[in-house]
């Protein structure tokens, strides 16, 4: 069975969290347009620097809860990453589409408004009432991904 639009490219956004070297939370990203996908990303350490796997998670080591304290976090989130790398290579992602495998922050939701995306689709609930608040004031349509597919289900035996 072909799987719905949503389907297909949430199980994209998952395999792409699968390369986040982040320690708390493995976080990915695509930015889709007109059914083509334009950027992806996943959390973790900027270019070139040491991953969080590598030199350990500031955050966590203070205990510091989700959602509050970002600017002690050495990684970029995936949405962030999403964004720059559609940049890096001069895509437009104005009026696009960005499936999450998690609702964004407040830090990714004001980037997001900015870039002018129109819709967000995410599938893991992530408690930060700001993004939340935001978001509700923007024009940015966000809907929760429920999986109902065949393709997210294990084979049969």
């Amino acid at each position: 069975m072909r799987p719905s639009r949503d389907e297909y490219f949430m199980s994209i956004a998952r395999l792409v969290s699968s390369r986040s070297t982040c320690l708390r939370r493995k976080v990915g990203a695509l930015i889709e347009k007109k059914s083509h996908i334009l950027s992806t990303g996943y959390n973790g350490a900027p270019k070139g620097l040491p991953h969080c796997e590598e030199v350990g998670c500031l955050r966590e080591a203070q205990r510091i809860p989700p959602g509050q304290r970002h600017e002690l976090c050495r990684g970029v989130h995936a949405e962030q990453n999403a964004i720059v790398q559609a940049a890096v290579f001069g895509v437009s992602i104005s009026g696009a589409t960005l499936y999450t495998t998690h609702k964004p922050c407040v830090l990714c939701a004001k980037m997001l408004i900015n870039a002018e995306i129109e819709e967000i689709v995410y599938q893991d609930d992530y408690l930060d009432p700001l993004a939340k608040e935001l978001l509700d004031q923007s024009r940015i349509e966000l809907r929760h991904y429920r999986s109902k597919s065949l393709v997210d289900q294990p084979p049969p035996p």
